[in-house]
């Protein structure tokens, strides 16, 4: 009887602890289903989509033109005259004037050059004309001592024999002084053009100097080449050579003292304005030339602007301080409604209208994210989800256009993959979402 009883209560244990274990198991069952059902969900649909790409631009003048300090010889040059950024000037105005003081200097010193090599000039002419008369009064002495002496040969037969001896020789050496005072003649002539070439020379360089030096102090007021707007530009100078990130550097004003060749002033031709914005990389396919654009600028929100793609650029480009995911390429617009309000530098937001894609699968742009620099989805898969890459063929504000997942596919709108906090109940703090 014991036994009996023992026998049934051992059966007993063994039920509760099946039942206990199996309680467990749907408990895990339920709790992992419950956790897959917190994710909200939506489903790849079957149709039109009208593709826009939304983006950032700035106005930027469609010509423009750098004013920079003279490119001359010498220490740095002092601005004593400069517009401020914003100021409207004509073609011709004085933009930008330094001071001068170097400059008059030189050409004082290139004028008092000058005239000392016109003096030298006329001083090595008249030393010519001194030595030639010199010469010319020699040469005649010269030619009647030879003259005299050839006489005093002539008459030989009526002087002794040692006479006779004696005015041959002072006739050959007679000769001999004319024949070298003829050589010293050329030379003299020679020297004394050499002197005049020498000291004009000289005066060529020093004319050179003075032309170059008022053409220094000609360019020592700056005038705009065309009617504008004035930009300043960054003193890039002002810290004396260190510059480092987040820095800000001042504008250039009067009193800097400047380099020559340094950029000043940038004058930027209202009459035609181009607006430029950054594209992300990922919707360069989405932005076509000729395709329309709606614009918003902030400084002017009560007015919408029109306009029209330009040029698209081929290549992205990134900023030295960007991440990797931020390569954007830019787009030029052509505005179609000017304003007088619109200035350089103003920013705007832009909507590109692409064209409409029919017939095609897409999914809420919430369900994309980015793994390893790859868009992917999360497909729902029983009570787990599997990463999946996709081929994004179009966007518009709201909805992606994809290829690679089937229509009524179940996608997450929330990453699986990121752990999210639960209530104090256990249960999700995330609502289910039904398939929209």
């Amino acid at each position: 009887m014991k036994k009996s009883r023992t026998g049934i209560w051992v059966i007993l244990g063994i039920v509760v602890v099946c039942g206990v274990g199996a309680v467990i198991a749907m408990n895990r069952k339920s709790s992992s289903l419950t956790g897959a059902d917190e994710i909200p969900l939506a489903l790849v649909k079957r149709g039109d989509v009208e593709i826009e790409v939304h983006a950032r631009g700035e106005v930027s003048a469609a010509h423009s033109s750098m004013l920079a300090a003279p490119a001359i010889g010498g220490d740095a040059l002092q601005i004593t005259r400069l517009p401020q950024t914003g100021d409207r000037i004509k073609k011709g105005d004085v933009v930008i004037e330094f001071d001068p003081s170097e400059q008059h200097y030189k050409l004082d010193q290139n004028r008092s050059e000058l005239q000392q090599a016109e003096q030298e000039i006329t001083k090595a002419k008249d030393d010519a004309l001194v030595l030639a008369a010199e010469d010319k009064v020699a040469l005649l002495k010269a030619r009647y001592d030879v003259r005299r002496a050839e006489l005093d040969v002539e008459k030989k037969e009526l002087d002794s024999k040692i006479d006779a001896q004696k005015h041959e020789l002072t006739l050959q050496q007679n000769r001999r002084v004319l024949e070298q005072l003829e050589k010293d003649v050329e030379s003299h002539k020679a020297t004394g053009q050499a002197s005049i070439f020498l000291a004009q020379e000289k005066y060529n360089k020093a004319k050179l100097a003075m032309d170059q030096a008022q053409q220094n102090l000609d360019h020592m007021h700056v005038t705009a080449p065309m009617d504008g707007l004035v930009s300043i530009q960054k003193n890039m100078d002002a810290t004396g050579g260190m510059f480092f990130g987040g820095m800000s550097l001042p504008d250039f004003r009067p009193g800097d003292q400047v380099r020559p060749g340094s950029a000043i002033v940038q004058v930027l031709d209202l009459s035609g304005m181009n607006l430029t914005a950054h594209v992300q990389e990922d919707q360069h396919d989405n932005v076509k030339a000729g395709e329309p654009v709606e614009v918003a600028f902030d400084a002017i929100p009560s007015k919408k602007f029109r306009g029209t793609v330009k040029t698209v650029a081929g290549m992205a480009m990134q900023s030295f301080f960007s991440s990797e995911s931020a390569h954007n390429f830019d787009v030029t617009i052509q505005l179609v409604d000017a304003d007088p309000g619109l200035r350089p530098g103003l920013t705007a937001e832009i909507v590109f209208k692409g064209t409409r894609q029919t017939g095609v699968n897409s999914i809420p742009r919430q369900a994309l994210f980015m793994k390893d620099g790859k868009r992917v989805v999360f497909v729902r898969a029983g009570s787990s989800y599997q990463q999946r890459e996709v081929q994004i063929k179009g966007e518009s504000e709201t909805r992606a256009v994809i290829e690679g997942l089937a229509e009524g596919t179940q996608v997450a709108l929330l990453d699986p993959t990121v752990p999210r906090k639960t209530g104090p109940a256990g249960s999700g703090s995330s609502s289910t979402m039904g398939a929209p």
